[in-house]
């Protein structure tokens, strides 16, 4: 193998994986190329986070990732100042680490943040791309090398907590759903190590368990869960007790909505 060869099948590694269903990737690369911000809206667990990392490492730019929370506010984003040594010392948060150096800034859950941090995004989010820090008095502009990208699920979303559509509409959007049969069964696969023909059925029955989504369920089993389920099974659990630990206990706890996925499963798995 050539030298170039190796370096390839080197990068190739030091990219994490991800499996494409359709033609985000393109769409990623585009709206990185444009600067132009994106919005990945999905459920839990279908490879949002993933997909970013992905992209991230393929367009070879560094990634913050921030988990946002009710607690989340514009200062935990852009900095703040703090004593050192018995100095106070201003220290930046992810958001402008990420708009000095070029990086892609992802935000996962945007909506559970306070509303304070909406108003720092607008401005990176339109033809201007700047980032005001008031407590430095800096006026940052954002590099071609930036990218934001946030993520939320529809599916959590309330009156209280929602995007606004004046700030919705300064994003792209990607829809993200859980793969079909086959694709997620490979994905599985690739991540566990578990033969193909054995995860079958478990994507057969995280199937029927997502068909009961609003019924007594807020959310259906994602591909993370079904990844764990089979790496347990992999690993020499008993595929019963896997299945219970990994695909029906993260759902529910109630005792009759268990009991009832239980009954589910031994449905599905015949």
């Amino acid at each position: 193998m050539t030298r170039s060869a190796l370096k390839a099948v080197a990068d190739e590694l030091d990219i994490p994986y991800y499996r494409p269903v359709g033609d985000e990737c393109e769409l990623f690369e585009h709206a990185f190329r444009h600067r132009l911000p994106l919005l990945l809206k999905g459920p839990t667990g279908c490879g949002k986070t993933r997909f970013v990392s992905h992209m991230a490492a393929k367009l070879g730019r560094p990634l913050y990732t921030v988990s946002c929370h009710d607690d989340l506010t514009a200062a935990d984003l852009t900095g703040r100042y703090l004593l050192k040594g018995g100095d106070t010392v201003w220290v930046d948060g992810p958001l402008t680490r990420a708009v000095r150096e070029g990086a892609v800034c992802y935000l996962d859950e945007v909506v559970e943040a306070r509303k304070d941090v909406t108003v720092v995004l607008h401005p990176l989010t339109d033809d201007r791309r700047l980032l005001p820090l008031e407590r430095t008095g800096e006026l940052l502009e954002a590099p071609d090398g930036f990218m934001l990208v946030v993520s939320y699920n529809p599916g959590y979303q309330n009156v209280l907590k929602a995007l606004k559509p004046s700030t919705r509409q300064r994003f792209l959007a990607i829809e993200f759903d859980f793969p079909e049969p086959e694709a997620e069964t490979a994905i599985v696969a690739r991540e566990s190590g578990l033969p193909e023909g054995r995860i079958a059925p478990l994507v057969r029955l995280a199937g029927a368990l997502r068909d009961l989504k609003g019924q007594d369920l807020e959310e259906g089993v994602s591909t993370r869960l079904l990844v764990y389920c089979a790496t347990l099974i992999r690993s020499g659990i008993k595929p019963e007790r896997a299945i219970r630990t990994a695909l029906i206990e993260p759902l529910t706890d109630d005792a009759d909505v268990r009991a009832a996925l239980l009954r589910v499963a031994d449905i599905a798995l015949g």
